[in-house]
């Protein structure tokens, strides 16, 4: 295995553990925001726990009448 791997795995095992510190994890709705919240919290890996607090906030088009 590369080193470039194990430190991307690394990287995103410590992301996964920061979003489940947070408690993104338990059971509730799916929905946009949270979901967009969760990804980008495991992609910041290990700069959760020097500051970053990413959130996503979207809306989805409601259909038409």
């Amino acid at each position: 295995m590369r080193i470039g791997t194990v430190i991307i795995v690394i990287w995103l095992v410590i992301g996964l553990l920061a979003a489940a510190q947070r408690g993104y994890f338990k059971s509730g709705g799916a929905n946009c925001a949270k979901t967009g919240t969760v990804a980008v919290t495991v992609v910041a890996g290990p700069l959760n726990y020097v500051g970053a607090n990413p959130k996503v906030h979207c809306k989805v088009p409601q259909p038409s009448k």
